[in-house]
């Protein structure tokens, strides 16, 4: 570890990774980068606990191209990220999410939301009750009146491996990574200067990316600013099933979707198993260290929805469960990627809201791009900007989970 360096990430899992894979990968940015974590076993890290999943459904423009970005990239991940003899395979199931309407609100969102997305090329289709029943024979469609369906596109894959992969590779590329924790930054007006470590470095530093996940309102506080995110528990569930439901063999081999039901609860398989959860009903902030899972959730909300959904999850068995936290988003529930306004050599790329890992690839490209060429090269960034925040300005999304 140098004395300084020309970009400071604070923060090391899959955004901080992502943020230092694309920098030392640009043959145009020829500067030095540290990357700074608090915990390199990534216990707890969001990343480490997510359900690691990407879609393109979405109704933003931006939010649909930043997840079609980050399956190309996903798909050529053992190839770009390579090291050596070591190509990291994700295990990419590419087996799409099922959204389901059953009001005329919801019919309206999905139809809506679909305009979107096929304009920019997703490959999303509407689905009447008849056909999601040929599709997946297993689903009470009764009450259905509309789905939507990403046919490819959308599936599930290794969240730690996508963060190794960043990070081994980043490192492969020159990026310094140390384990200790940011406590200080010195700020001087519109600028900061340097981060103070716990172990008693002061680093100076020309840029400084807060990429610190749900802790991202303390790192901001360091350098006099404020940043809407506070850390939300989500339980995750896995469970066996006593008869595993099938799909039609028309559609993606037969493999099941990531269903989102009416309910907001959300499944996919897992395995031989399947993993679920659902929005809680009392949605506070967290302790940055509770982590106990939310138990009574399962058989309170998610079990008794997937029963009513599919006759096929009326007897299973629960066989583990974890709680992590979503970097929650305040305002608007959306990411905050870009310069303050007034203190322009620190960058936010926070407040994901459990959409990082899937837009950690796009979010690290963007970052990149800001610090090696001023602005943006590729996806323009804009409307998720830190000035909004200013301006107390949502950028709202219809289709958050």
């Amino acid at each position: 570890m140098k004395a300084a360096y020309d970009v400071v990430i604070v923060g090391g899992a899959v955004i901080g990774s992502a943020v230092a894979y694309f920098l030392a990968a640009n043959p145009d940015f020829g500067g030095s980068i540290l990357i700074v974590e608090r915990d390199p076993t990534y216990r707890t890290a969001s990343t480490s606990l997510s359900a690691s999943a990407i879609r393109t459904q979405f109704s933003n423009p931006i939010n649909v191209q930043i997840g079609q970005f980050g399956v190309s990239f996903i798909r050529s991940f053992a190839q770009t990220m390579a090291v050596d003899d070591d190509r990291p395979d994700l295990g990419f199931h590419e087996s799409g999410y099922l959204f389901l309407a059953t009001t005329p609100e919801q019919v309206a969102t999905l139809r809506e939301n679909n305009a979107v997305q096929t304009a920019l090329g997703a490959d999303v289709a509407l689905l009447e009750p008849a056909e999601l029943a040929a599709a997946f024979p297993h689903l009470n469609v009764e009450d259905i009146a509309l789905a939507s369906y990403g046919r490819s596109g959308e599936g599930w894959f290794s969240n730690t491996g996508l963060m190794n992969g960043f990070r081994n590779k980043a490192r492969s590329l020159g990026a310094d990574f140390v384990a200790d924790e940011v406590v200080a930054i010195g700020r001087d007006g519109g600028h900061v200067r340097s981060v103070t470590l716990k172990s008693g470095a002061v680093i100076a530093a020309g840029t400084v990316v807060n990429a610190s996940g749900p802790r991202a309102a303390l790192t901001a506080r360091m350098a006099g600013l404020d940043v809407p995110v506070e850390p939300r528990k989500r339980t995750l569930f896995v469970f066996d099933c006593a008869r595993s439901p099938e799909g039609s063999a028309t559609v993606n081999g037969g493999r099941l979707p990531l269903m989102i039901d009416v309910t907001g609860v959300h499944c996919r398989p897992e395995g031989r198993y399947f993993l679920c959860g659902a929005v809680p009903p009392h949605d506070p902030a967290v302790a940055f260290d509770d982590f106990d899972p939310g138990y009574d959730e399962f058989e309170e909300i998610v079990w008794p929805a997937l029963a009513a959904r599919s006759s096929a999850f009326e007897a299973i068995k629960l066989v583990n469960q974890w709680a992590g936290h979503y970097d929650y988003n305040t305002l608007d529930h959306n990411l905050i990627v870009g310069r303050h306004p007034e203190v322009e050599n620190f960058i936010f790329a926070n407040g994901f809201s459990g959409h990082g890992l899937q837009q950690s690839p796009a979010a690290g490209r963007a970052v990149s791009e800001l610090i090696a060429y001023g602005g943006y090269r590729s996806l323009d960034f804009s409307d998720v900007g830190y000035e909004r925040i200013v301006e107390n300005r949502p950028f709202l999304e219809k289709a958050v989970i």
